[in-house]
Protein backbone atom coordinates (compact mmCIF):
# COMPACT_ATOMS: atom_id res chain seq x y z
CA UNK A 1 0.00 0.00 0.00
CA UNK A 2 1.61 3.40 -1.06
CA UNK A 3 2.13 5.74 1.53
CA UNK A 4 0.29 9.46 1.29
CA UNK A 5 2.76 12.08 2.39
CA UNK A 6 0.21 15.02 3.55
CA UNK A 7 2.88 17.16 4.44
CA UNK A 8 4.56 16.71 0.96
CA UNK A 9 0.97 17.29 -0.58
CA UNK A 10 0.73 20.52 1.54
CA UNK A 11 4.21 21.40 0.66
CA UNK A 12 5.29 21.88 4.41
CA UNK A 13 7.51 20.31 7.06
CA UNK A 14 6.55 18.04 9.18
CA UNK A 15 7.14 20.68 12.65
CA UNK A 16 4.56 22.97 10.73
CA UNK A 17 2.29 25.31 12.71
CA UNK A 18 -1.53 24.89 12.60
CA UNK A 19 -1.49 28.45 10.49
CA UNK A 20 1.00 27.49 8.50
CA UNK A 21 -0.77 24.49 7.24
CA UNK A 22 -3.99 26.65 7.07
CA UNK A 23 -2.36 29.00 4.83
CA UNK A 24 -0.54 26.34 2.46
CA UNK A 25 -4.07 24.29 2.45
CA UNK A 26 -5.69 27.82 1.42
CA UNK A 27 -2.80 28.92 -1.62
CA UNK A 28 -3.29 25.38 -2.99
CA UNK A 29 -7.15 25.22 -2.74
CA UNK A 30 -7.68 28.06 -4.80
CA UNK A 31 -4.81 27.19 -7.28
CA UNK A 32 -6.30 23.70 -7.97
CA UNK A 33 -10.25 24.71 -7.47
CA UNK A 34 -12.06 23.11 -10.59
CA UNK A 35 -14.13 26.06 -10.66
CA UNK A 36 -10.85 28.20 -11.98
CA UNK A 37 -9.29 25.20 -13.93
CA UNK A 38 -12.41 23.54 -15.93
CA UNK A 39 -12.34 19.92 -17.78
CA UNK A 40 -8.38 19.66 -16.05
CA UNK A 41 -8.47 16.13 -14.34
CA UNK A 42 -5.48 16.92 -13.21
CA UNK A 43 -6.33 19.67 -11.36
CA UNK A 44 -9.58 17.81 -9.78
CA UNK A 45 -6.89 15.19 -8.35
CA UNK A 46 -4.78 18.12 -7.01
CA UNK A 47 -7.58 19.74 -5.70
CA UNK A 48 -8.94 16.12 -3.62
CA UNK A 49 -5.57 15.64 -2.55
CA UNK A 50 -4.71 18.97 -1.23
CA UNK A 51 -8.28 18.77 0.64
CA UNK A 52 -7.78 15.25 1.85
CA UNK A 53 -4.38 16.43 2.90
CA UNK A 54 -5.59 19.51 4.93
CA UNK A 55 -9.03 17.41 6.09
CA UNK A 56 -6.57 15.29 8.76
CA UNK A 57 -3.54 17.57 9.11
CA UNK A 58 -5.69 20.40 10.40
CA UNK A 59 -7.39 18.48 12.94
CA UNK A 60 -4.51 17.70 16.21
CA UNK A 61 -6.55 14.51 17.19
CA UNK A 62 -5.95 13.14 13.48
CA UNK A 63 -2.92 14.20 12.97
CA UNK A 64 -1.22 12.93 16.10
CA UNK A 65 -2.85 9.76 14.32
CA UNK A 66 -1.45 9.85 11.03
CA UNK A 67 2.16 10.92 11.99
CA UNK A 68 2.28 7.51 13.96
CA UNK A 69 0.02 5.08 11.79
CA UNK A 70 0.75 6.81 8.53
CA UNK A 71 -1.97 6.05 5.85
CA UNK A 72 -3.91 3.47 8.57
CA UNK A 73 -4.04 6.14 11.17
CA UNK A 74 -8.50 6.27 10.77
CA UNK A 75 -7.91 2.38 11.74
CA UNK A 76 -5.37 3.51 14.28
CA UNK A 77 -8.14 2.72 17.53
CA UNK A 78 -9.32 -1.08 16.10
CA UNK A 79 -5.04 -1.50 15.98
CA UNK A 80 -4.37 -0.61 19.54
CA UNK A 81 -7.11 -3.01 20.42
CA UNK A 82 -5.55 -5.56 18.27
CA UNK A 83 -2.09 -5.17 19.59
CA UNK A 84 -3.02 -4.88 23.09
CA UNK A 85 -4.69 -8.80 22.34
CA UNK A 86 -1.90 -10.06 20.73
CA UNK A 87 0.27 -8.78 23.29
CA UNK A 88 -2.33 -10.15 26.14
CA UNK A 89 -1.98 -13.76 24.25
CA UNK A 90 1.62 -13.88 23.75
CA UNK A 91 2.25 -12.84 27.77
CA UNK A 92 0.01 -15.67 29.21
CA UNK A 93 0.25 -18.23 26.36
CA UNK A 94 3.00 -20.02 27.10
CA UNK A 95 4.67 -18.96 23.61
CA UNK A 96 8.03 -16.83 23.60
CA UNK A 97 7.20 -14.67 26.84
CA UNK A 98 6.06 -11.18 27.21
CA UNK A 99 6.19 -8.84 24.34
CA UNK A 100 5.86 -4.67 24.33
CA UNK A 101 3.72 -3.84 21.35
CA UNK A 102 4.22 -0.30 22.50
CA UNK A 103 7.74 0.80 20.66
CA UNK A 104 6.91 -1.00 17.46
CA UNK A 105 8.91 0.50 14.45
CA UNK A 106 6.42 1.71 11.85
CA UNK A 107 8.83 3.53 10.11
CA UNK A 108 11.01 0.85 8.14
CA UNK A 109 13.62 -1.66 8.70
CA UNK A 110 11.27 -4.24 10.61
CA UNK A 111 9.09 -5.40 8.01
CA UNK A 112 6.18 -3.14 5.95
CA UNK A 113 3.56 -1.86 8.51
CA UNK A 114 0.77 -1.61 5.59
CA UNK A 115 0.95 -5.40 4.94
CA UNK A 116 1.56 -6.52 8.91
CA UNK A 117 -1.64 -4.39 9.12
CA UNK A 118 -3.61 -6.01 6.21
CA UNK A 119 -3.19 -8.90 7.60
CA UNK A 120 -4.66 -8.26 11.34
CA UNK A 121 -7.64 -6.61 9.49
CA UNK A 122 -8.52 -9.43 6.84
CA UNK A 123 -6.18 -8.12 3.67
CA UNK A 124 -3.83 -11.51 4.38
CA UNK A 125 -3.54 -14.61 2.46
CA UNK A 126 -6.82 -16.86 2.47
CA UNK A 127 -6.67 -18.23 5.76
CA UNK A 128 -5.20 -16.27 7.74
CA UNK A 129 -6.11 -15.68 11.60
CA UNK A 130 -8.71 -13.01 11.20
CA UNK A 131 -10.47 -14.45 8.05
CA UNK A 132 -12.79 -11.28 8.48
CA UNK A 133 -13.19 -8.08 6.70
CA UNK A 134 -13.33 -4.92 9.09
CA UNK A 135 -16.00 -2.06 8.07
CA UNK A 136 -15.68 1.20 8.20
CA UNK A 137 -17.42 4.16 8.33
CA UNK A 138 -15.63 6.95 5.22
CA UNK A 139 -13.81 9.74 6.21
CA UNK A 140 -15.34 13.18 6.58
CA UNK A 141 -14.18 15.65 4.51
CA UNK A 142 -14.16 19.74 4.89
CA UNK A 143 -14.37 22.44 2.18
CA UNK A 144 -14.22 25.91 2.13
CA UNK A 145 -16.96 28.01 -0.30
CA UNK A 146 -16.28 32.04 -0.96
CA UNK A 147 -18.70 34.60 -1.22
CA UNK A 148 -19.69 37.81 -1.47
CA UNK A 149 -22.33 40.06 0.77
CA UNK A 150 -24.51 40.19 -2.77
CA UNK A 151 -23.96 36.58 -3.01
CA UNK A 152 -26.26 36.13 0.25
CA UNK A 153 -29.13 38.77 -0.42
CA UNK A 154 -31.41 35.32 -1.29
CA UNK A 155 -31.32 31.80 -1.24
CA UNK A 156 -30.16 30.07 -4.57
CA UNK A 157 -28.75 27.10 -5.41
CA UNK A 158 -25.15 26.43 -6.73
CA UNK A 159 -23.13 23.60 -8.03
CA UNK A 160 -19.86 22.44 -6.34
CA UNK A 161 -17.47 20.11 -7.46
CA UNK A 162 -15.66 18.09 -4.57
CA UNK A 163 -13.44 14.82 -4.55
CA UNK A 164 -14.64 14.76 -8.52
CA UNK A 165 -18.36 14.79 -7.91
CA UNK A 166 -20.90 17.75 -8.46
CA UNK A 167 -22.86 18.79 -5.71
CA UNK A 168 -25.69 20.87 -5.94
CA UNK A 169 -26.24 22.30 -2.63
CA UNK A 170 -28.60 25.26 -1.46
CA UNK A 171 -27.09 28.65 0.10
CA UNK A 172 -28.93 29.93 2.62
CA UNK A 173 -30.09 33.98 2.41
CA UNK A 174 -28.02 35.77 5.01
CA UNK A 175 -25.70 33.02 5.93
CA UNK A 176 -22.89 34.02 8.71
CA UNK A 177 -18.90 34.28 8.12
CA UNK A 178 -17.01 30.85 9.52
CA UNK A 179 -20.70 29.28 9.25
CA UNK A 180 -20.63 25.53 8.32
CA UNK A 181 -23.36 23.13 6.68
CA UNK A 182 -23.31 19.82 6.61
CA UNK A 183 -23.69 17.42 3.41
CA UNK A 184 -24.56 13.62 4.49
CA UNK A 185 -22.76 11.07 2.46
CA UNK A 186 -20.50 13.42 0.04
CA UNK A 187 -17.01 12.63 2.08
CA UNK A 188 -15.00 9.65 1.33
CA UNK A 189 -15.84 6.28 0.94
CA UNK A 190 -16.85 3.76 3.37
CA UNK A 191 -14.95 0.39 3.04
CA UNK A 192 -16.69 -3.32 2.88
CA UNK A 193 -19.83 -1.80 2.58
CA UNK A 194 -20.19 0.89 5.75
CA UNK A 195 -21.26 4.22 5.11
CA UNK A 196 -19.65 6.99 3.08
CA UNK A 197 -18.45 9.66 5.33
CA UNK A 198 -19.95 13.73 5.24
CA UNK A 199 -18.45 16.94 3.30
CA UNK A 200 -18.76 19.57 5.30
CA UNK A 201 -18.72 22.86 3.95
CA UNK A 202 -17.39 26.39 5.32
CA UNK A 203 -18.61 29.67 4.08
CA UNK A 204 -16.02 32.53 4.07
CA UNK A 205 -17.34 35.86 3.61
CA UNK A 206 -14.86 38.52 3.43
CA UNK A 207 -15.07 42.02 4.61
CA UNK A 208 -16.89 44.04 1.84
CA UNK A 209 -15.11 47.01 0.61
CA UNK A 210 -17.94 49.34 0.68
CA UNK A 211 -20.45 48.16 3.47
CA UNK A 212 -19.41 46.68 6.71
CA UNK A 213 -21.46 44.22 8.27
CA UNK A 214 -22.26 43.94 11.77
CA UNK A 215 -24.91 41.22 11.97
CA UNK A 216 -27.51 41.57 9.90
CA UNK A 217 -27.05 45.39 9.50
CA UNK A 218 -24.84 47.24 7.09
CA UNK A 219 -23.07 50.04 7.36
CA UNK A 220 -21.37 52.81 5.04
CA UNK A 221 -20.23 56.25 4.66
CA UNK A 222 -20.98 58.94 2.12
CA UNK A 223 -19.94 61.74 0.78
CA UNK A 224 -21.91 64.82 1.08
CA UNK A 225 -20.77 67.94 -0.66
CA UNK A 226 -20.94 71.19 1.61
CA UNK A 227 -23.47 73.02 -0.27
CA UNK A 228 -26.25 69.96 -0.10
CA UNK A 229 -25.38 69.91 3.51
CA UNK A 230 -26.31 73.69 4.29
CA UNK A 231 -29.06 74.16 1.65
CA UNK A 232 -30.39 71.01 2.06
CA UNK A 233 -31.56 69.08 -1.81
CA UNK A 234 -31.68 65.55 -2.68
CA UNK A 235 -28.65 63.23 -3.49
CA UNK A 236 -28.71 58.89 -4.97
CA UNK A 237 -27.03 56.73 -2.45
CA UNK A 238 -25.94 52.78 -3.58
CA UNK A 239 -27.34 49.95 -1.35
CA UNK A 240 -26.72 46.14 -1.61
CA UNK A 241 -30.18 46.29 -3.79
CA UNK A 242 -29.77 49.34 -6.19
CA UNK A 243 -29.82 52.89 -5.86
CA UNK A 244 -32.74 55.00 -3.90
CA UNK A 245 -33.02 58.51 -3.67
CA UNK A 246 -32.51 60.44 -0.40
CA UNK A 247 -33.84 63.58 1.19
CA UNK A 248 -31.34 66.14 3.15
CA UNK A 249 -32.25 68.24 5.55
CA UNK A 250 -30.87 71.92 5.43
CA UNK A 251 -28.30 72.11 7.55
CA UNK A 252 -26.86 68.55 7.96
CA UNK A 253 -23.75 68.21 9.93
CA UNK A 254 -20.94 66.22 9.86
CA UNK A 255 -21.32 62.49 11.08
CA UNK A 256 -25.28 62.54 10.72
CA UNK A 257 -26.44 58.92 10.16
CA UNK A 258 -29.44 58.14 8.39
CA UNK A 259 -31.36 54.43 8.80
CA UNK A 260 -32.86 53.04 5.54
CA UNK A 261 -35.18 50.48 7.36
CA UNK A 262 -35.13 46.78 5.81
CA UNK A 263 -31.83 47.67 3.19
CA UNK A 264 -29.20 45.91 5.37
CA UNK A 265 -28.77 41.63 4.71
CA UNK A 266 -31.85 39.10 5.39
CA UNK A 267 -32.56 37.19 8.96
CA UNK A 268 -30.76 33.67 8.25
CA UNK A 269 -33.60 31.26 8.12
CA UNK A 270 -36.38 33.93 8.51
CA UNK A 271 -38.54 34.88 5.96
CA UNK A 272 -38.88 38.66 5.15
CA UNK A 273 -36.82 39.64 7.82
CA UNK A 274 -33.84 42.17 7.15
CA UNK A 275 -31.29 44.37 9.04
CA UNK A 276 -31.39 47.79 8.12
CA UNK A 277 -28.34 49.78 6.27
CA UNK A 278 -26.62 53.13 8.49
CA UNK A 279 -25.46 55.74 6.06
CA UNK A 280 -23.17 58.26 7.76
CA UNK A 281 -22.43 61.68 5.90
CA UNK A 282 -18.80 62.28 5.47
CA UNK A 283 -19.42 66.77 4.46
CA UNK A 284 -16.86 67.20 1.38
CA UNK A 285 -15.46 70.47 1.93
CA UNK A 286 -15.11 72.57 -1.65
CA UNK A 287 -11.22 72.87 -2.67
CA UNK A 288 -9.38 75.17 -5.71
CA UNK A 289 -11.87 78.05 -4.69
CA UNK A 290 -12.06 80.52 -7.69
CA UNK A 291 -12.20 84.33 -6.23
CA UNK A 292 -15.35 85.13 -6.46
CA UNK A 293 -16.32 82.15 -4.49
CA UNK A 294 -13.65 82.53 -2.25
CA UNK A 295 -15.49 86.36 -1.94
CA UNK A 296 -18.88 84.63 -1.07
CA UNK A 297 -17.79 82.57 1.85
CA UNK A 298 -15.68 85.82 3.07
CA UNK A 299 -18.98 87.92 2.97
CA UNK A 300 -20.47 84.77 4.66
CA UNK A 301 -18.25 85.11 7.23
CA UNK A 302 -18.76 88.55 7.74
CA UNK A 303 -22.07 88.15 8.23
Amino acid sequence: MAFIDYYKILGVNKSASEKEIKSAYRKLARKHHPDLNPNNAEAEKQFKQVNEANEVLSDPEKRKKYDKYGENWQHSEAYEQQARQQSQQRSYGGGGGQQDFGGFDFGGGGGDFSDFFNSMFGGGPAGGSSGRSQRYRGQDMNAELQLNLRDILESKKQTITVNGKNIRLTIPAGIENGQTIKIKGHGGAGSNGAPAGDLYIKFAIPEDAEFKRVGNDLYRSIGLDLYTAVLGGEITADTLTGKVKLKVQAGTQPGTKVKLKGKGLPVYKKDNQSGDLYLTYNIQLPTNLNPKQKELFEELAKS
